[in-house]
């Protein structure tokens, strides 16, 4: 085998070649082979912490749902009691209304009561001495005639 100067050149070359990539263009790969990396490996922990932080609040959404459910439960059962207490109110309402119109027409009974027998009263007295004067077919001075009249008034 012959080592002539091309091989010489060429080995020379490649030298060169292997330095000058080495010195000007592994760096610029390295360190963007290293940035790639670590975006990479930040992408990763992102997700990590992105899962997690999913689990997180679906846990506290559970939380929330539950409590949300609970108060609802309590809301309600303050609303049938609320409404509960308000039939009984207007039970009680309606019943004393219901007593203060019965007493109402009571009295008002009892004053017509009071009106029609003092129109009886009238009437009767007005019929008694209709009836007395027929009898008598005298006249009766009218002194005697009033008093008689009150004293049949207070008797009836």
């Amino acid at each position: 085998m012959n080592i002539n100067a091309t091989l010489i050149a060429q080995t020379i070359t490649f030298a060169l070649l292997v330095w000058f990539c080495m010195k000007i263009i592994w760096p610029p790969v390295i360190r963007a082979l290293d940035a790639r990396k670590q975006r990479i490996a930040d992408g990763l922990a992102a997700a990590d912490r992105g899962k997690h932080d999913l689990e997180l609040a679906a846990k506290r959404s559970a939380d929330i749902l539950r409590e949300a459910k609970g108060k609802a439960a309590e809301i309600i059962a303050q609303g049938e009691k609320l409404k509960a207490e308000m039939l009984d109110q207007a039970k009680v309402h309606a019943q004393d209304e219901a007593e203060r119109i019965m007493v109402a027409a009571r009295a008002e009974v009892e004053q017509e009561v009071s009106r029609a027998r003092e129109v009886l009263r009238h009437q009767v007295a007005d019929l008694a001495v209709a009836g007395a004067s027929k009898i008598l077919q005298r006249e009766v001075d009218a002194k005697a005639h009033a008093e008689m009249l009150s004293a049949l008034k207070q008797e009836l």
